[in-house]
């Protein structure tokens, strides 16, 4: 009989997000009169930019023509998207990137997993906690762990709280480790990291030969001045980080799936025997053999984002959900509540009222208010006593969902 990969048997739980939409679903059969907000997962709602969606239709189009017909593309991306991305949301940065560093994929969600292929289990990473589930629970599937304690945290990884107390950035390990993950704007928690705060963590990585992977899924959300964009911002970066995009949330990409790696050139890691080897090749070598590239009208669309006239419309639905995001966090301080994040990322990050855990928050959240958020326990240990909501919904009925939690909750 063919054996299982057991190391899927260590995750103790359901993946969050399913076992969130178990508890609303079985909420919404036995209350089919509740009008539920749904402020939890975040998904988008508003509809694609229409310069987006034009170039959607035209590249489909394309595929009905003989002249214009595209069948295979390449696998790391087409050049014309990775160098539009290059011109128009790198360069303005300072940040110099070439076409070959840049792997046009379908979601980062896949790449923070995928990118595990390329490096060895004996590796010590680093994760966040609270912290996106994907980081923790691919780790553990591939066999880089052990069991986990009764905290939650699994043998073989080294967990690095985001608390109030270091002002949700982690501090740098004390012992040394080979792979960091970072996120900013941070998932889940909405805060973000400085140039000097994400300088300490280049150096480190620098001065111990370790691979940050920088999640930077949330950039376009970033509002404060001076706050990094992208971790090659950081002089050194180019030599220690991998980092991840994602068109999901910055346009609406969450049923068309689109996202980005950049893996430099000049970053190297060793061979078993000490030798220097490229990531770049190793990843390029994973993606020509195990993908076959975003599809055509994807990536059309994708470039159209950064069009003169797609950029614009893309920034008002951007703008649109942030200013979600002060209706929710003003709206929960009036109440009382402290809060965090929804400035710099659409998410705002609350701290339980009435001592409430974080599960039991969420279930009287839905009963009490018919709103749905997300349990911070469901992203680590330190997550227990907070609460995730998303700013991704239509604003209406994020004003009444807020309304809802003033009248709940508010002095």
């Amino acid at each position: 009989m063919a054996r299982i990969n057991d190391n899927y048997l260590k995750l103790k739980a359901g993946y969050l997000f399913p076992e969130i939409g178990r508890r609303v679903k079985a909420f919404a059969a036995a209350n089919p009169g509740a009008q539920i907000i749904r402020l939890g997962i975040g998904d988008v709602t508003r509809p694609l930019a229409p310069a987006v969606l034009k170039a959607f239709h035209d590249a489909v189009d394309d595929l009905g023509t003989s002249d214009r017909f595209a069948g295979y593309g390449p696998e790391q991306g087409y050049d014309w998207l990775s160098q539009v991305i290059i011109d128009k949301s790198y360069k303005p940065l300072g940040v110099e990137l070439k076409a070959s560093e840049m792997f046009i994929s379908d979601g980062s969600k896949c790449d923070c997993a995928n990118i595990l292929d390329i490096f060895a289990l004996d590796n010590v990473v680093a994760i966040g906690d609270p912290v996106y589930p994907v980081y923790n629970d691919t780790n553990v599937m591939v066999g880089r762990t052990g069991e986990a304690d009764a905290k939650g945290y699994y043998k073989g990884i080294v967990y690095m709280p985001f608390t109030e107390e270091n002002n949700f950035v982690p501090d740098l390990p004390k012992e040394k480790v080979d792979i960091i993950y970072l996120c900013f704007p941070n998932n889940p928690t909405g805060t973000v990291a400085s140039k000097d705060e994400l300088k300490k963590w280049v150096d480190y990585a620098n001065a111990n030969d370790a691979i940050i992977f920088f999640d930077a899924a949330y950039e376009a959300f970033i509002t404060t001045p001076g706050i990094p964009h992208s971790i090659y911002e950081i002089e050194g970066a180019k030599k220690c980080a991998i980092e991840f995009r994602s068109f999901s949330k910055t346009a609406g990409f969450t049923g068309v799936r689109c996202g980005l790696v950049v893996v430099p050139e000049e970053l190297m890691g060793t061979t078993a025997s000490g030798e220097k080897y490229s990531f770049n090749k190793l990843w390029n070598r994973r993606t020509t053999t195990k993908f076959n590239g975003a599809s055509y009208p994807v990536q059309k669309a994708a470039a159209a984002v950064y069009s003169d006239e797609g950029w614009k419309q893309t920034k008002e639905i951007i703008d649109y959900y942030m200013d979600n995001a002060r209706i929710i966090r003003e709206g929960l301080k009036a109440a009382g509540i402290t809060c965090y994040g929804g400035v710099d990322a659409p998410y705002i990050w609350l701290k339980t009222p009435e001592g409430l855990s974080s599960w039991d928050f969420f279930d009287k959240l839905l009963s009490e208010c018919h709103v749905v958020g997300t349990p911070g326990s469901g992203f680590g240990p330190s997550g227990e006593g907070y609460f995730r909501l998303s700013a991704f919904g239509d604003k209406e009925k994020v004003v009444e969902a807020v309304e809802r939690i003033k009248k709940k909750w508010g002095k």
